[in-house]
């Protein structure tokens, strides 16, 4: 399941003093390249999402670690557990911030959600990390840099948080875009189009996915395009296998099937959230 990338870092943004790296985790069919970002100002690093599997949490913090400057804290986007797990596993001495719901969410199903993937054994951690600081919609300069927080809802996930630096048109969408690969999707598809389309209106050139490389607005509008096509299907009454094998024909350019295994059952069979 866990396979090394060549070159699983690269810094996809320089300006100035600041530089935006990001590290993703394997395409291959079991995994779902979980996407993990660094901002580098002059003096600090900022972190978003811990990765998955313990593997790939603990090369995120040595590379972090090794660029020599203090870890000022780490951003968590949501609760899917893809996005928090390693958080236990490389990163319980950083200051952790995430939305007050994602929070909540941590302190009453965590434990049950790292219990539910016991069959990942030792790839998962054996300990739950609370953030303990409450992110809330507003602007922010952390080292010189402008943070723009919001807290978008009914997408991907019911709360989502998500970090523009418009100074230097980066946009941080996590599970806003999946970048490459098939998405992870829910019964909000229609409002989630309607997000993607006002980000098509912004400024920002450049979005940081949770799933995959960064990409242009090119990629917001294919996600665009992939949710109309589902929301389709599932309209025409498409479910699980047939559905899925609708998706992979329609999208055969895009990695990552696993997604679908993890995601049906919620979709259509009322499976637990976690």
């Amino acid at each position: 399941m866990v396979a090394q990338l060549p070159d699983p870092i690269k810094i996809f943004r320089r300006a100035g003093d600041l530089r935006i790296h990001t590290f993703i985790s394997s395409f291959t069919d079991d995994n779902i390249a979980n996407a993990t970002h660094i901002i580098e100002s002059k003096n600090k690093l900022v972190l978003v999402d811990g990765q998955f599997l313990v593997p790939y949490a603990l090369q995120f913090r040595k590379y972090a670690n090794s660029i020599g400057k203090k870890i000022e804290r780490i951003y968590l986007s949501h609760r899917h557990p893809d996005h928090w797990f390693g958080l236990g596993a490389a990163f319980s001495d950083i200051p952790i911030y995430a939305l007050q719901e994602t929070i909540e969410f941590l302190k009453q199903d965590g434990q049950a959600s790292l219990q539910d993937h016991w069959k990942l054994g030792n790839l998962v951690p054996n300990s739950l990390v609370i953030p303990e600081e409450t992110v809330r919609a507003g602007e922010e300069i952390i080292d010189g840099v402008k943070y723009v927080f919001d807290e978008v809802v009914n997408t991907e996930i019911d709360f989502l948080l998500t970090i523009g630096l418009p100074d230097v048109g980066v946009f941080i969408a996590q599970d806003l875009i999946y970048s490459g690969t098939h998405l992870y999707l829910t019964k909000y598809m229609e409002h989630w189009i309607g997000i993607l389309q006002n980000m098509l209106l912004s400024d920002y050139d450049l979005f940081l996915p949770g799933h995959g490389f960064p990409a242009d607005k090119n990629e917001v509008a294919k996600n665009i395009e992939y949710l109309s096509v589902a929301m389709g299907a599932v309209g025409k009454g498409l479910t699980n296998d047939t559905f899925k094998r609708f998706m992979l024909e329609s999208f055969p350019e895009r990695k990552c099937p696993a997604i679908f295994d993890i995601y049906m059952p919620r979709l259509f069979d009322n499976a637990s959230e976690f």
